[in-house]
């Protein structure tokens, strides 16, 4: 199994930090409440995949697992992730600083999430 380094961040500005000190792949999901639970029934079903994924990525990477936030917050069209980063749908994946991106059911096909954890 590799070892890749997990950075949770909980907001823009903790994601912003992340992405400077880290070139990593990136996680967005909605955020879980006290209990764990998620609004994001998407994210539910896509994180089995993305963990089983994560089993094979090569060795030194970095998991950037960014909530983004509550239900009220994130539907905002102003919202940062969705204006700056052009994150439209949760959950998301993508290779920060490239195209690469998968999008809602695309997080869901252990395929293409392995594909994209195994690009460098």
């Amino acid at each position: 199994m590799a070892q890749y380094e997990e950075v949770c961040v909980s907001s823009f500005e903790e994601f912003s930090q992340a992405v400077e000190q880290h070139n990593g792949k990136t996680y967005f999901t909605g955020s879980k409440d006290a209990g764990g639970e998620s609004w994001c029934p998407d994210r539910v079903q896509a994180e089995p995949v993305i963990r089983e994924a994560l089993k094979c990525v090569s060795e030194g990477c970095v998991s950037i697992y960014c909530q983004v936030g509550e239900r009220p917050y994130w539907k905002d069209p102003n919202n940062d992730f969705r204006k700056k980063l052009k994150v439209t749908a949760v959950p998301t994946l993508l290779k920060y600083g490239t195209s690469q991106k998968l999008v809602e059911s695309e997080c869901l096909q252990a395929s293409l999430v392995e594909m994209l954890f195994s690009e460098d």
